[in-house]
């Protein structure tokens, strides 16, 4: 027998040996979700203009060598003359394996591309406990998670940048970082 590769498919050798870095999806999953309308029924007769303030937070968990528990949190709270109309909470989680990045790149990774994944099934979540909970759709905007990461880059040297030019770290800072 000859060991020429038929139809293009790789030899059981090579098809083991790791081809440089790698980026998959594991699961993606719900982890949390909430829906609050502490004032209904008498908040949908309310008059006036909505505010609507939205934050986001993200959690990175490693579980193991290349595998990685990637939260991304959205809270909007909508309120009407003063009080609350709803607050609508998702926690939208993934598990990602990530082998073969450097500690830079794999920082990055982590704080753009996995929350880019997860955006959108998140944004859908809020969109359906909105427009469940009796109020009007909430269209949320597209998220550029570069700059986001690029700020959280920029905020990390200043910290660090203030804790050498005091001479020593403070107690009970929290890790920076996605990793």
């Amino acid at each position: 027998m000859s060991d020429e590769t038929l139809n293009g498919a790789v030899p059981a050798a090579e098809a083991q040996q790791p081809q440089g870095p790698s980026f998959t999806v594991e699961k993606l999953y719900m982890k949390d979700l909430s829906f609050e309308a502490p004032n209904a029924p008498q908040v949908f007769n309310e008059q006036g203009q909505p505010d609507l303030q939205m934050k986001l937070s993200q959690k990175v968990q490693r579980l193991a060598d290349n595998a990685f528990e990637v939260g991304l949190g959205i809270t909007v709270t909508c309120t009407l003359n003063g009080k609350t109309a709803y607050l609508a909470e998702v926690e939208q989680a993934g598990v990602f394996g990530l082998a073969g990045f450097d500690e830079q790149t794999l920082d990055a990774m982590l704080g753009t591309q996995c929350p880019n994944i997860l955006y959108p099934y998140a944004t859908a979540a809020i969109g359906q406990l909105i427009t469940s909970g009796g109020f009007p759709p909430f269209p949320m905007q597209p998220i550029n998670f570069d700059a986001l990461y690029s700020e959280n880059l920029r905020q990390r040297a200043e910290q660090m940048a203030q804790q050498q030019a005091g001479g020593s770290l403070l107690e009970n800072t929290e890790a920076a970082g996605n990793a």
